[in-house]
């Protein structure tokens, strides 16, 4: 019998993993196809079937369970040992998986990738911006970025960017023909636009001011999750939107919104990059650990 190539192996374990061929490959950014010719090179080498396949889902056998359970620390370990050389390099190789909220994609990461890429032209950097909360150690990432209160407690963070502000804004259109709320209450006499997550989450507004919150619920025109379509809506007249301060700095700049009740806004941390602290980290990470820490200094 022929050795299997250690490529079938970490693709067959990347498929097991996530229990599929289409969710392995988009994490690897390869296509199913590759990961499928890999994975059957695997099972006509072994003479096994390690994976059951349906047209609705992916599952290993009883073989595929105890060979990736043996193969998994195999993996991991080879991994730290090709990360320990690469530690000796001036500027480390390879790629960095990132997975993060979408806000975090297209509000922080953007002013980063730029410096951090030219300063580190041998890593790879790959991210999913979603915004459902997955284990992102099991899903195969290197690491994540969530903000404060969904950090897990045994993990360590490092800020990513400075303060954020969820900004309450209307067009002067809609100003001039229903007035501006003054108190957090009076949202609820006005039509909103409102941001709901794909899992059907709609989280509800909130107000802080002088260590007082207040939390609303309002209803409006408009519920979605993308954010350009919301503001798009506000600038047209549509209602009230509650956004991040980000969205809508052009909009505000330009007159376009005005923002409402300011005084009842108070920033907030922005995201942080979590990665477990039991873990050694891959060159790439700690490439761009360091480099958010030297960036943190001109927040």
């Amino acid at each position: 019998m022929a050795e299997p190539d250690l490529a079938d192996l970490d693709a067959f374990a990347a498929v097991a993993r996530q229990r599929s061929f289409r969710g392995a490959a988009a994490r690897r950014g390869v296509s199913p196809s590759s990961l499928s010719q890999a994975v059957r090179r695997l099972e006509d080498r072994l003479g096994v079937r390690l994976l059951n396949r349906t047209t609705r889902s992916v599952t290993p056998t009883e073989a595929g369970e105890r060979l990736l359970a043996r193969l998994t620390p195999t993996l991991e370990e080879l991994g730290r040992a090709l990360d320990e050389v690469n530690s000796f390099r001036d500027s480390p190789t390879g790629t960095l998986r990132l997975n993060m909220p979408t806000v975090a994609a297209k509000l922080v990461l953007p002013g980063l990738v730029g410096p951090f890429l030219r300063a580190h032209p041998g890593v790879t950097l790959e991210v999913v911006a979603e915004d459902s909360f997955v284990d992102v150690l099991a899903a195969g990432f290197d690491a994540g970025v969530r903000y404060e209160e969904r950090l897990e407690q045994d993990m360590i963070a490092v800020p990513m960017g400075p303060d954020q502000r969820y900004v309450l804004a209307a067009s002067p259109d809609y100003l001039a023909r229903h007035g501006a709320p003054t108190h957090p209450r009076q949202v609820l006499d006005h039509a909103c636009i409102r941001h709901r997550f794909l899992s059907g989450v709609s989280l509800p507004w909130e107000f802080e001011k002088d260590g007082e919150i207040i939390r609303v619920s309002p209803s409006g025109p408009l519920v979605g999750n993308v954010p350009e379509l919301g503001i798009a809506a506000a600038v047209e007249g549509l209602g009230l939107l509650m956004t991040f301060d980000g969205f809508v700095a052009p909009c505000l700049a330009d007159g376009r919104l005005v923002e409402v009740m300011a005084e009842w806004s108070t920033p907030f941390t922005g995201p942080r990059l979590y990665y477990p602290s039991r873990r050694q980290m891959p060159a790439p990470l700690r490439a761009f650990v360091d480099f958010l820490r030297e960036q943190a200094k001109a927040w």
